[in-house]
């Protein structure tokens, strides 16, 4: 069976996040779940207007959404949605291990002058930056095995 490009781009997000799991890394997937950081963002915001007497820093570092975002203070989130909002959709995954970085997954790891821009971005943004390339092949084997039964 033929493999087209949205099939490739599925395989390289499941080995990529199987990969961050096995290091123990926390992570999550910008193309599917960036919306969550930005809700994050929105109620923390929504929690700071509500009961000022708190640091937002606070709000932040105490939140349940804190292993979405995966920041500290409030200028740290802040930064991340301004710069998510500017470059995420060039970068498929927020990782944190020691560190907070930025992925790029991909199958040729080519990459777009748009995707060049982005990564010079994040670098002065003091994001790390990587590009996890998967060889998969443009075509994969399978086999139809028939169990009896039925009427």
């Amino acid at each position: 069976m033929k493999l087209d490009q949205n099939d490739k781009n599925r395989i390289v997000s499941i080995v990529a996040s199987r990969y961050f799991s096995e290091q123990g890394w926390k992570w999550i997937d910008l193309n599917s779940e960036v919306t969550k950081i930005h809700k994050a963002y929105d109620d923390l915001k929504d929690q700071y207007a509500a009961y000022p007497y708190m640091s937002r820093d606070w709000y932040v570092s105490n939140s349940a959404t804190k292993s979405i975002h995966m920041c500290e203070n409030w200028d740290d989130l802040s930064g991340l949605v301004e710069f998510l909002d500017a470059y995420g959709e060039h970068f498929d995954f927020l990782v944190k291990d020691a560190k907070k970085s930025l992925c790029i997954a991909s199958t040729d790891g080519y990459l777009t002058p748009e995707q060049k821009t982005a990564i010079s971005a994040a670098r002065r943004s003091r994001y790390n930056v990587f590009v996890f390339r998967v060889e998969v092949p443009d075509d994969i084997e399978f086999e139809l095995m028939q169990i009896g039964g039925g009427l």
